[in-house]
């Protein structure tokens, strides 16, 4: 029961982190802020336990896929933290030429179901443990990943964050699904 209690504990707080985080107003001059920009600020120094996810590096691809109406994902990062989570970072582009909701990544799962369009639905492939990881949730069933407001207008594209438990440290390849997308076969690296 107190593991269970030190698990939820450390899931609002991550939640809480991501939210603070999310508040941020425009600092930059309405100039989009590149997250190769925000991964090199912010590597080499010791930030002292900070839990947000990493931006994902905008050069490094790990995988991209292209599903149905022209929606492509691509992920840029899969970190491995000391705290036994997995934080998948990438972007999202609508390629169709209309706006896109993605309602259906929420997930089929009932709690999920106040996740709107959001990467509730994802899930980790661990082909050599044979094991699915869904993606982490508070206690009220509010996913650790991004929330999409608003969907996708014709040609938009936005970041996102998923996180997970982590697979065993024997499992550095894994498969990411999301919705109808493809499976993107990524490798996981681990944090600092």
């Amino acid at each position: 029961m107190k593991a269970r209690r030190a698990l939820t504990a450390a899931m609002l707080a991550t939640g809480l982190v991501l939210t603070v985080a999310g508040c941020g107003g425009d600092e930059d001059g309405g100039r989009k802020q590149t997250t190769s920009e925000s991964t090199t600020s912010s590597k080499g120094k010791d930030e002292g336990g900070d839990d947000r996810p990493q931006e994902p590096a905008e050069d490094a691809v790990l995988a991209e896929v292209t599903g149905e109406d022209g929606i492509t994902l691509v992920v840029n990062s899969a970190v491995r933290d000391e705290g036994g989570f997995l934080t998948v970072n990438g972007t999202v582009k609508n390629g169709s030429g209309g706006t896109w909701v993605p309602t259906g990544w929420r997930g089929e799962e009932k709690e999920l179901v106040g996740n709107a369009a959001s990467m509730a639905g994802a899930a980790i492939v661990d082909k050599t443990g044979k094991k699915r990881y869904l993606i982490l949730r508070d206690t009220e069933g509010r996913c650790l990943c991004t929330q999409f407001q608003g969907g996708f207008k014709a040609g938009e594209e936005k970041t996102f964050y998923a996180q997970f438990p982590a697979p065993p440290d024997t499992s550095a390849n894994v498969a990411f699904q999301v919705g109808d997308m493809p499976p993107a076969d990524i490798q996981i690296t681990e944090g600092e």
